[in-house]
């Protein structure tokens, strides 16, 4: 729940659990390529303000201001309601993707942009994406969104306020640094020219084996830990390898958080959710 409003139906993908499909026929390919061996979790978010990414929420009265969009022909076309003012990833200096997420609390959608610059009387973006947040369609197939993989990103963010209550109910969202030319639903677009069938597809999704023990972990770390187990996570971009992705809020506890660094990419594996779309 966001603002009294549900983040996707029940039987969304996001919300779904994953703790009991099978194993992906393909996964120890799948994770050698994403640096299984060798890698760990890092969590791309803290108390340090330009970590994470910000989102707000605006009443259904918020002003619809117009949008100029780089790759307008896979863009939901404006106008947003996106106050001048709407926190930028990174801060209003950032060189880096720049999302800007804001959700209409009074009817429930999502608007989500990147590369965004505020331009008066509206922004620019490199593309734009609106989701309702109370239905379970997808981007068209080929569709980016703000995000390389056509998700969106707000549901895939760890989000303080589920944290302080005790659980997440959702998957999460993170990064690895190669992908293959593929997605899986809910994916829509992909964002590589590899044919290599063990990189990873946009959309592969991952779950915290089973066999790992959590009871040593405590707070914040160990309530991500618990979803990764039973929800998993969705590769949503090209980035840095395993790096999750989570809201900007400086109540961010950064000694909880940094034990999610002690986890190796070797205790997840690859379910398998749906086919490979080319």
């Amino acid at each position: 729940m966001i603002a009294g409003c549900a983040v996707f139906p029940a039987d969304n993908p996001w919300n779904q659990d994953v703790s009991q499909l099978p194993v992906d026929l393909n996964s120890a390919n799948y994770m050698a390529h994403m640096n299984g061996a060798t890698t760990h979790l890092h969590p791309d978010f803290g108390s340090n303000p330009t970590y994470g990414i910000p989102y707000i929420t605006v009443p259904g009265s918020q002003a619809k201001v117009p949008m100029q969009f780089t790759y307008a022909d896979e863009s939901d076309p404006g106008p947003y309601p996106f106050p001048s003012n709407a926190p930028v990833e990174g801060g209003a200096g950032s060189t880096g993707d720049r999302h800007v997420l804001v959700i209409d609390r009074d009817n429930c959608v999502l608007y989500e942009t990147y590369s965004s610059y505020y331009v008066g009387p509206g922004w620019n973006a490199g593309a734009g994406a609106i989701f309702h947040l109370n239905s379970d369609a997808l981007r068209p197939n080929y569709w980016t969104s703000a995000d390389a993989a056509g998700l969106p990103i707000f549901p895939g963010l760890a989000r303080l306020y589920e944290v302080q209550q005790g659980a997440i109910f959702h998957a999460l969202r993170f990064t690895v640094n190669r992908t293959q030319k593929a997605f899986i639903h809910p994916a829509t677009h992909y964002a590589s020219s590899s044919l290599d069938a063990n990189d990873p597809p946009m959309g592969l999704r991952v779950r915290l084996k089973a066999s790992f023990d959590i009871s040593s972990f405590t707070g914040e770390s160990k309530v991500v830990l618990v979803a990764l187990k039973k929800y998993g996570m969705l590769v949503a971009d090209n980035g840095s390898d395993w790096f999750i992705s989570g809201e900007t809020n400086a109540s961010w506890n950064d000694n909880d958080l940094n034990q999610l660094k002690t986890v190796p990419a070797s205790a997840f594996e690859v379910v398998q959710t749906g086919p490979l779309i080319h």
